[in-house]
């Protein structure tokens, strides 16, 4: 097992790189991206690098935000369940932000990702669906740990009750 990412540990069995960039041995049975694709600059190369690296039927597991889903109904309820601004997180800069843009949501939210650069999971289920067989794909909730007193129960119960989006998106894939 090899965890890589620019922020890893600089010990053990970690690499501090971007996964574009380090240098890993091929045959992997199983690669995990977390919360990672949406933010990388080119994603086909990405899971191409991916597939090369995996062995004969080797799994890929995904779990990933779709940001495309984060309309204002979604984005107003998680605001309205933010924690004192000691935990100040990626959540309240989007909550100050917007309030300081003078903008509507879908316009505020549209220009901090193509700021941010940011890939739809819609586009990268594409992706994904061209070099591996889907085994599995779910919508789940996403938000719950950046919430105060928010469980996942919480938020799937507002999923459920048309009150918000789900915006976690879990993939399997298996290497053609």
């Amino acid at each position: 097992m090899i965890g890589v990412d620019p922020q890893a540990p600089a010990d053990g069995d970690y690499r501090r790189s971007e996964f574009e960039h380090v240098d890993l041995p091929a045959g992997f049975d199983a690669v995990v991206a977390s919360t990672s694709l949406h933010h990388v600059a080119d994603p086909a190369k990405v899971i191409a690098r991916v597939a090369s690296m995996l062995a004969n039927g080797g799994m890929l597991v995904v779990i990933e935000w779709a940001w495309e889903d984060f309309d204002e109904p979604t984005a107003r309820w998680c605001f309205a369940r933010l924690g004192p601004h000691e935990n100040a997180g990626w959540l309240h800069r989007r909550r100050e932000e917007w309030a300081g843009s003078d903008q509507s949501w879908d316009a505020y939210l549209q220009s901090w990702v193509e700021n941010e650069q940011l890939h739809s999971a819609s586009a990268l289920i594409g992706l994904l669906d061209q070099r591996f067989d889907r085994q599995y794909v779910s919508r789940d909730p996403y938000f719950f740990p950046d919430l105060a007193e928010t469980s996942e129960e919480d938020e799937l119960a507002a999923i459920e009750a048309g009150e918000i989006r789900a915006t976690r998106v879990d993939y399997v894939g298996k290497l053609r």
